[in-house]
């Protein structure tokens, strides 16, 4: 068994949706290497490296159609990567059929996608290829919640850095596919302004005006406790400021006092249950690092179809 390149088409796709492909493919050896370690850009032909269960259970030319389901009610992502898995083991002899676009919003019971190819094949790339489809399809139906929650309000929700290393940019894609807002998505992309940087500059304003002065391009938003810290901020014209850890009216006393100066994100100690309680308050942004840090996985299944 060796590796393949997916179809150029797949790869645009997930281009398109903003994925990196080599970092992608990375992802998929790696995961796939976890099953069968021989296997890699650096040793694609591995000696007795295979499903040893399937090898002694399935005939060498026996050929299945297997469907995606889902078991429960949400919305998928990452089956396009679960795809790609597919096609990274069998190549050009497997079939991918009836895949749900990322962000359909599924019932328990639909089929989300189908795959038709060497049987071995179909169980060999299984486990990988529900991984990431399970997982992205968590982080989309999770955000999708808070999405409904803040329905009707002028509030959005945020994700953060709090990702899994090495996956920022899958579960990034995936609060996307559930109608989230994506924050920075490293530390130089823009600036963000924490409670030890406030203690280390000597306040919010030496430190917020430190920032402007090396890098007067940038974004920059800055983390508040209190009122008067905004006070302050808004003083000097700082556009971009986040409530942390807040109560439900001193955040809406921090819309009022900014009085649409800057944009409002509030962050810390949130719960989807107050999700719509403090969206009221007038905020534009709630930023969620459950989305990512601590969700659970989407249940999806593959059967295989009976001949």
């Amino acid at each position: 068994m060796r590796f393949h390149r997916p179809p150029e088409a797949l790869v645009q796709e997930l281009s398109d949706a903003g994925l990196d492909y080599q970092e992608l493919v990375d992802h998929v050896y790696r995961g796939l290497q976890e099953d069968l370690p021989g296997h890699g850009p650096k040793n694609r032909v591995p000696i007795d490296d295979v499903d040893v269960t399937s090898v002694a259970t399935i005939g060498a030319d026996d050929r299945a159609e297997a469907v995606f389901a889902a078991r429960e009610d949400g919305v998928v992502a990452g089956l396009g990567v679960a795809a790609m898995v597919f096609h990274v083991v069998m190549g050009d002899d497997v079939t991918v059929t009836d895949r749900l676009p990322d962000g359909t919003r599924v019932a328990a019971g639909d089929v989300v996608m189908r795959v038709a190819g060497p049987t071995r094949g179909l169980l060999t790339a299984e486990r990988t290829a529900l991984n990431f489809a399970s997982h992205l399809s968590g982080v989309a139906t999770a955000t999708s919640h808070w999405v409904a929650a803040l329905e009707g309000t002028r509030a959005q929700v945020l994700d953060t850095r709090k990702t899994l290393p090495g996956f920022r940019a899958l579960q990034k894609y995936a609060v996307r596919c559930g109608g989230g807002v994506n924050h920075r998505i490293s530390l130089s992309d823009r600036a963000m302004v924490k409670d030890n940087h406030v203690v280390a500059a000597g306040g919010v304003v030496p430190a917020y005006e430190a920032v402007r002065a090396a890098y007067p391009d940038l974004r920059v938003e800055v983390e508040v406790t209190d009122l008067d810290q905004l006070r302050r901020l808004l003083e000097v014209g700082c556009t971009e400021i986040l409530l942390d850890n807040m109560m439900t009216e001193t955040m809406a006393e921090a819309v009022r006092v900014t009085d649409g100066r800057a944009t409002l994100e509030a962050s810390g100690g949130l719960t989807l249950e107050r999700a719509r309680e403090v969206a009221l308050t007038g905020v534009d942004f709630i930023s969620v690092g459950a989305l990512t840090h601590s969700v659970k996985v989407f249940d999806i299944g593959m059967d295989l179809q009976d001949r």
